[in-house]
């Protein structure tokens, strides 16, 4: 054994901690042990995905939800479309005021003066009343002569008037009743030609029509499906559908799989501040998260350069607990160079 190797334990352990290690060694083969902690995971998983399989949901759609009969709301799931579709026709749904990236307006969420979410501007353009309602009906039209005349009546009236002639509408879909061939009949009013585009886009939403018209990109395997999304988000059905699979923000949603499966187990660590006050009562809770999370981050980052801070682990010893037998072979030594008897051991 050379002289590095033959040095004490006790000895090396006094050294500076800068100073590289030269006292007694043991072989370590980190490769060997990789390939097999790597066989041994891979294995698990494998068993665990064939026993356990993994959530298999359909992904939502609008047709679905045009077809649906009853709502979690209360309302027929068509009616809850249409009374989706008037907002987005009269530019009062969330998404139609929600700012960039998809249209102009002030950021919806900001950090305190600071508005990141405007920083980039209109990155994603969506205009919910043309590319939700108008824009699809316009490509009906080519082929049903009432549609086209309906538009040509509604976009030729004031704005004023068409405002009129939605809020008119949407009152009268509180009371309104559903067909068994799936159109919704409301009381007779002054609703212009909103009944006839309203009746038409529920025909195209449950064809799946409009799930295919929405398609942000035109390619021939479209897979941008940010505006249906968005009209999803809009309505009663996609946040009824995430309780019912405990998928809300309430209900930890983040960490969470459908069904019984475990989720981002992970994410915990930030979706635990959603449920936390004042998080819980604000509409800015996701700018606000981020910032706290990343103030936690940089924290961690400089730790070691944070007096105070970073002698928790010397007054909390677990380190101690983690390397115990590097701790008993020292003080072994230790006692051994001082002529004591050796500790007795278990």
């Amino acid at each position: 054994m050379s002289a590095t190797a033959e040095r004490s334990l006790a000895d090396a352990s006094r050294r500076p901690d800068d100073t590289d290690w030269d006292g007694p060694k043991v072989r370590y083969d980190l490769v060997k042990e990789f390939v097999i902690a790597l066989v041994v995971v891979t294995l698990i998983v494998l068993g665990l995905a064939a026993v356990f399989s993994s959530p298999d949901d359909h992904s939502l759609t609008v047709q679905g939800w045009s077809n649906n009969t009853t709502s979690a709301n209360g309302k027929f799931a068509g009616q809850d479309f249409v009374a989706t579709a008037l907002t987005e026709l009269d530019g009062t749904s969330p998404t139609a005021s929600y700012g960039p990236p998809y249209n102009p307006g002030p950021a919806a969420q900001k950090i305190f003066f600071l508005k990141p979410e405007g920083w980039a501007g209109v990155r994603s353009p969506v205009d919910p009343p043309n590319d939700f309602v108008l824009g699809p009906l316009h490509t009906e039209a080519a082929h049903d002569p009432a549609l086209a005349a309906a538009l040509a009546q509604y976009n030729s009236a004031s704005a004023t008037q068409q405002g009129q002639w939605t809020s008119n509408y949407e009152k009268a879909l509180g009371d309104a009743t559903l067909a068994s061939d799936g159109t919704i009949t409301v009381a007779p009013g002054d609703y212009g030609p909103v009944p006839v585009m309203m009746e038409s886009l529920l025909a195209m939403a449950q064809s799946g029509a409009l799930d295919n018209a929405m398609l942000a990109s035109r390619a021939f395997y479209g897979t941008n499906y940010t505006k249906a999304l968005l009209f999803l988000a809009d309505g009663g059905y996609l946040a009824d559908k995430a309780g019912v699979e405990h998928l809300s923000g309430s209900q930890w949603g983040m960490m969470n799989e459908t069904g019984n499966y475990p989720g981002q187990a992970w994410l915990w660590l930030y979706t635990m501040w959603y449920q936390v006050a004042p998080f819980t009562h604000t509409g800015n809770a996701d700018a606000l998260v981020w910032s706290l999370m990343m103030l936690l981050t940089l924290v961690l980052l400089f730790l070691p350069f944070i007096p105070g801070l970073r002698s928790i682990p010397r007054w909390i010893p677990v380190y101690r607990a983690i390397w115990r037998d590097h701790y008993r072979a020292l003080a072994a030594e230790e006692r051994a160079a001082a002529g004591q008897p050796r500790a007795p051991t278990a």
